[in-house]
């Protein structure tokens, strides 16, 4: 009677009467993998290779309409696959994560997990901030592969109240900067307290939004270790990783592995 009332069906394929399918959400089964190569963003244009992005999946086909259902159309019951996903992601990027931090960590030892800001318009009209969904979920990931770790909501975004959809690239991220001590986050850990940070989002397009999160985070003299990003925007062709987006594979780079640190910039 309820499915008669409120009829509910997976935002991926339509499938009747469930939640979500297993086949939509296949392509968040996977390990992480680099997925920078495809933001001409974060590219610094100074010789250093740009910030590390690691994603699960390509922002398209099935998946993309479950993320698009996830954040913009109330589909808040798809915080628990999700949130399953990105703790996964969390646990295996762990080990690379706290040998990356090093002495950045603080006196503390822990990474601090930074979501992406939202706007204020975006939060009156969602009712919510999923990206804190998805950074709560990585806290939970490295915590549960003994890395100290915390959800650290410094970042705010300036200017008019408005969402970055339907902007241009240039148009992205130019609006953030770091939250001044006591101003926003008052359970929070003054910005100018060292740490190491990880930058999470939802969807990385061109990067200028993980680029932005960056450079303030950099400006209040917090070392960032890398992004992790739900979804990634399959790159243009000729970017490395095309072919493997064609043939359904994951985004970007290999694998990441123990290896994996000093030549990515982590080191």
């Amino acid at each position: 009677m309820a499915r008669l009332v409120v009829p509910v069906s997976c935002p991926g394929c339509d499938l009747p009467d469930v939640a979500w399918c297993d086949p939509c959400l296949a392509p968040l089964g996977g390990p992480p993998r680099r997925a920078e190569d495809g933001a001409p963003r974060l590219d610094r244009l100074d010789g250093l290779a740009p910030l590390p992005v690691w994603t699960l999946a390509s922002y398209a086909g099935p998946l993309r309409e479950v993320v698009v259902a996830w954040k913009d159309r109330g589909r808040a019951d798809l915080d628990r696959p999700l949130r399953a996903a990105v703790r996964a992601a969390g646990r295996e990027l762990a080990p690379l994560l706290r040998a990356a931090a090093g002495p950045a960590a603080g006196r503390d030892g822990e990474v601090r997990v930074v979501p992406a800001p939202s706007s204020l318009g975006a939060r009156r009209a969602r009712g919510r901030e999923p990206v804190v969904v998805l950074a709560d979920a990585f806290v939970d990931g490295l915590r549960s592969a003994g890395c100290r770790a915390r959800t650290a909501r410094v970042l705010v975004r300036d200017g008019p109240a408005r969402d970055q959809v339907g902007q241009g690239s240039r148009g992205r991220g130019t609006r953030l900067t770091a939250v001044r001590p006591g101003r926003r986050v008052r359970a929070e850990p003054r910005v100018r307290e060292r740490a190491a940070c990880v930058v999470v989002d939802d969807v990385l397009t061109t990067g200028a939004t993980v680029a932005a999160c960056e450079r303030a985070l950099n400006g209040a003299g917090l070392a960032v270790l890398g992004a992790f990003v739900l979804v990634a925007t399959p790159p243009p062709r000729g970017v490395r990783g095309q072919d493997e987006l064609v043939a359904g594979g994951p985004v970007g780079s290999p694998v990441v592995g123990a290896a994996d640190t000093r030549g990515s910039g982590l080191g």
